[in-house]
């Protein structure tokens, strides 16, 4: 056995996800269902054996400092993967999610037309924003290529780690990786705005000197696209805010309302007409409503602005759900159970 073998089979059955732990047979992660392998018990040999076959020295000292290493690996005839490889129980465990290498593009990812049209902004700051593996890599990823297929323009991106492999088209991009070319984020999109971008991809802002600094690019002129662990436009705006001590609150919202152009969030549900995952999509798009509704601190009333401004794209996290479910392609229970409120979108699906 080796792991060829072990993601030769997961690809083979669409998995997104493989996890190694030492004392239990390989599993992976199909439609969302956890499931184990037809393979042996993976021995601590096997796992050292394996990490040490996919990670250069400097990684590997990296491992031994901090326990725990993320990395991406290209398996040639296979896909990309992320890694994250860590320590349970004194053993070696890794979680590998499936990167596909080709970009899939934007008409085919199931998203709102709206999406498309953010891709012509000049300039602002779009966020893409969700659970882990909700998609939001994916997304941002065929954003940037649709740009690339039409632009001639400088495209940098940000990466922990670098996913999808972007080709130059009419583009000129540059891809860097956290540890490998870069020492943090905020350091390279520092120096990045030195670099003549027009296009910057940040891939997480985790904190308070990144999300400044993307704030600032975007307040400069450069379009910028970046990601937060949350699940609604509201939460995003907060979640933004709440970064910056109370003094500085009222600033950043009038920067944000300023540079800020949409929210995406994204919601990833099992299908039930055919095998695969699907999203709904939450849109927000920066109106001047919105935007004085950022500026004086009434985030509460951004669902209301979104549910009554459709014909301009916007759309609720739950009308897209019932939108899904009334197309016949996720189930009853699991529309109710990620709903933002489930009481009123039962009534809605029972209308």
């Amino acid at each position: 056995m080796q792991l060829a073998d072990i993601l030769r089979t997961a690809l083979e059955t669409d998995a997104s996800d493989i996890h190694l732990v030492s004392g239990q047979p390989p599993m992976m992660r199909v439609h969302t269902v956890i499931t184990p392998m037809d393979y042996p018990v993976l021995t601590p040999e096997f796992m050292t054996k394996t990490l040490e076959s996919i990670t250069n020295e400097t990684q590997r000292r990296m491992f031994g400092e901090n326990m725990d290493l993320d990395f991406s690996f290209e398996v040639p005839g296979l896909q990309r993967y992320r890694i994250n490889a860590h320590l349970q129980r004194g053993e070696i465990g890794m979680a590998l999610r499936a990167i596909k290498t080709k970009v899939p593009p934007l008409s085919q990812l199931n998203l709102p037309d709206v999406i498309t049209r953010l891709t012509y902004l000049p300039r602002g700051l779009v966020l893409v924003t969700g659970d882990t593996g909700s998609g939001k890599s994916t997304t941002l990823a065929a954003m940037i290529q649709a740009m690339n297929e039409r632009y001639r323009k400088h495209i940098i991106t940000l990466e922990d780690p670098t996913e999808y492999t972007f080709t130059s088209n009419r583009c000129l991009i540059e891809q860097r990786e956290l540890g490998a070319d870069m020492p943090s984020f905020a350091s390279a999109l520092k120096h990045a705005l030195r670099q003549d971008p027009d296009i910057v991809l940040v891939g997480e802002m985790r904190d308070l000197e990144t999300t400044a600094l993307a704030i600032t690019a975007a307040e400069t002129g450069h379009l910028v696209l970046s990601t937060l662990h949350t699940v609604n436009a509201s939460q995003t705006v907060e979640r933004i805010v709440d970064m910056y001590p109370a003094n500085q609150q009222n600033q950043i919202r009038s920067m944000l309302s300023n540079t800020l152009q949409a929210v995406i969030s994204q919601t990833l549900f099992s299908r039930i007409d055919k095998p695969g995952m699907v999203p709904a999509i939450e849109v927000m798009l920066c109106t001047p409503a919105i935007r004085n509704i950022i500026r004086e601190s009434r985030t509460f009333e951004i669902p209301n602005v979104i549910d009554t401004n459709r014909s301009l794209g916007m759309i609720s996290l739950d009308n897209a759900i019932a939108e899904l479910y009334f197309n016949g392609m996720i189930s009853r229970e699991d529309a109710i159970a990620q709903a933002a409120f489930p009481d009123k979108l039962e009534r809605q699906l029972a209308a």
